[in-house]
């Protein structure tokens, strides 16, 4: 008796659209959670791995050693994505959460540099490394089993990769606001800071096992599988995609990590209590989370290109101005409203951005492109904000210098954008002709 002559009691269920959205972002959330505490925590951090007379330098090495994380995100991207390209999309979220959850263990129990001395930030700094290895072929394997999954639905489906960030984003503002509230000074620098660290090792097993009972997409099911590690091809036959994928990435990271930034922001530059950044970033954490899903099923009904642009325009013109009410009017009032806006367009961005992304390349380099395109952003234009904001303000002291960024990054990924629409027209003319040329032959 073949499949199609099964009844239908006996044919397997289709996975829920809702167990495979959690599959795929819980390792989203695990593996973000981390990153969005340190920069939450950058200033106590600094004290305790990074001592240094200035505490300007102390917060600048501490960046850059968040920052280091990036510069191996391509690799992870190459070695996680190629294999997720070969093995399969479960296999690589299996993989990405594993090693992610090594890192992870070694930031909640590595002591400080009081303790161990010159060992501590090295072990950190290892942490760090593996974290972003991780993360670099995480985000394609996600982003591309949900696209797969998605069918018709592919921009909602695909958009809670980054709606996770939101929450995520949120679930840290909690601890933050709870630390900084609760604790003294110098109890969130003892202990206060490993807390939402432990918290995230909760998150790791769980993980694993959801993502054990998924099945992998059928467009992955169907596709020829690659032998080897697929980059060579990739960058052969798909060099304007990845390109593509890079400049459209560029501003919905190099938001992401200004945002994270804000406490930071807060606390040096605007003196206000330490609770007020965390408060902001809590409400543009839910602002993201909401408007993701609602921007991502929005560009399943018009262009997705043309959502994107719209808001790389709004970027360019309000980032100034959301900067100047924080430092014109420094208040948490004046917090939230600037994060609630520039949270409001980036989830109208970024909603979108999961499923564009999977749509610029074949199934079969698909998770590899859209990691690899996505992370080389990361690592140019992302995980280095926090530290070129520090910067630009300690070079011209003046703390609007961080909206110069966000307006250049925006203007960056708009070109990019414009690119996407303007391959789109000329494939629709050529697809057209050759339908006309086909009904018209005899």
């Amino acid at each position: 008796m073949t499949a199609s002559t099964l009844p239908d009691a006996a044919l397997p269920k289709p996975p829920s659209m809702n167990r495979l959205i959690v599959a795929a972002t819980i390792g989203n959330v695990f593996e973000w959670f981390d990153f969005v505490v340190y920069g939450f925590f950058a200033v106590t951090l600094a004290q305790v791995f990074f001592p240094a007379g200035d505490p300007t330098v102390s917060l600048l090495v501490t960046f850059g050693a968040f920052g280091l994380a990036y510069v191996v995100r391509p690799l992870g991207a190459i070695v996680v994505g190629g294999y997720t390209d070969r093995a399969g999309r479960k296999a690589g979220l299996l993989l990405s959460m594993a090693l992610m959850m090594i890192g992870t263990t070694l930031m909640a129990v590595t002591p400080g540099y009081a303790t161990i001395g010159l060992a501590a930030p090295i072990i950190v700094t290892i942490a760090r490394l593996l974290q972003g290895f991780s993360v670099g072929g995480e985000f394609g394997s996600a982003v591309t089993f949900l696209a797969e999954h998605g069918g018709g639905r592919r921009g909602f489906s695909a958009s809670w990769q980054f709606a996770t960030g939101g929450i995520i984003t949120a679930l840290a503002s909690v601890f933050g606001v709870g630390l900084t509230t609760l604790l003294t000074h110098q109890e969130l620098v003892d202990w206060g800071w490993r807390i939402p660290y432990f918290f995230g090792m909760l998150i790791g097993p769980a993980g694993l096992y959801v993502r054990s009972k998924v099945v992998d997409t059928p467009e992955f099911i169907a596709a020829a599988k690659p032998e080897t590690i697929p980059i060579k091809d990739l960058l052969r036959r798909h060099p304007l995609p990845v390109l593509l994928a890079l400049g459209i990435s560029i501003i919905s990271n190099s938001s992401f990590y200004l945002m994270l930034y804000i406490p930071t922001f807060g606390i040096k530059q605007l003196h206000l209590p330490e609770y007020t950044g965390f408060v902001a970033t809590l409400v543009g954490g839910l602002i993201l989370a909401i408007g993701c899903p609602l921007a991502g099923h929005w560009s399943d009904r018009i262009p997705r290109p043309l959502l994107m642009v719209i808001m790389c325009w709004l970027f360019v013109l309000t980032s100034y101005p959301a900067f100047y009410l924080m430092v014109a009017w420094p208040s948490l009032a004046a917090c939230v409203i600037a994060v609630v806006w520039l949270q409001g367009v980036k989830a109208g961005y970024s909603g979108v951005l999961p499923s564009l992304l999977s749509e610029q390349f074949p199934v079969e380099t698909r998770a590899i492109g859209v990691s690899l395109g996505f992370s080389t952003a990361v690592t140019i234009f992302g995980g280095f904000a926090p530290f070129v904001a520090t910067w630009l303000i300690a070079q011209t002291g003046n703390p609007l210098s961080p909206s110069y960024y966000l307006i250049f990054t925006a203007l960056l990924s708009l070109a990019a954008l414009i690119a996407i629409q303007r391959r789109s027209r000329r494939r629709d003319r050529t697809l057209g002709l050759a339908e006309r040329a086909e009904l018209a032959a005899p």
